[in-house]
């Protein structure tokens, strides 16, 4: 799952981007080893010891795990639960808005072998689609840092 966001975040380095994550682990301990195992560079946020039932993904409607929001340079969710390819082109597109170039068209390709981009085994995994996207907010929600 994570080699993915490891490339986007090479690849978009210093450019008008950056990748937040929150993390639904409900031992935080636990969590910190994960980081740090992982090589999360980015800041990714604890939900709580409440699991998927936390503080930040109540502010956010956040109903499925993984939920991807693609705020613009505005704070505006532009898409929501958008992967791979997709979100590839979400990408490149609101980065041509900002005025910046790039070409995410070979991201995939560059993710570490054995390792897909989402996570479709998860137990907690259910209908990424959400039936009213105006419950999401466009602001951070909670103080939980997971660092």
């Amino acid at each position: 799952m994570y080699p993915y966001e490891r490339s986007l975040v090479k690849k978009l380095a210093g450019k008008p981007f950056a990748l937040i994550g929150v993390n639904s682990d409900r031992d935080r301990e636990k969590l910190k080893e994960v980081l740090e195992e992982e090589n999360i560079s980015w800041r990714s946020f604890w939900n709580g010891p409440e699991g998927t039932s936390g503080p930040i993904s109540k502010a956010w409607n956040v109903r499925a795990w993984p939920t991807i929001y693609v705020l613009d340079g505005e704070g505006k969710i532009r898409y929501k639960d958008v992967h791979g390819a997709e979100l590839d082109k979400a990408l490149e597109t609101l980065m041509a808005e900002a005025g910046h170039e790039v070409d995410l068209s070979n991201h995939e390709e560059e993710e570490e072998e054995g390792e897909g981009e989402g996570d479709d085994d998860s137990e907690e995994k259910k209908d990424a689609k959400s039936d009213n996207d105006d419950d999401a907010k466009s602001e951070k929600k909670g103080d939980a840092d997971g660092k």
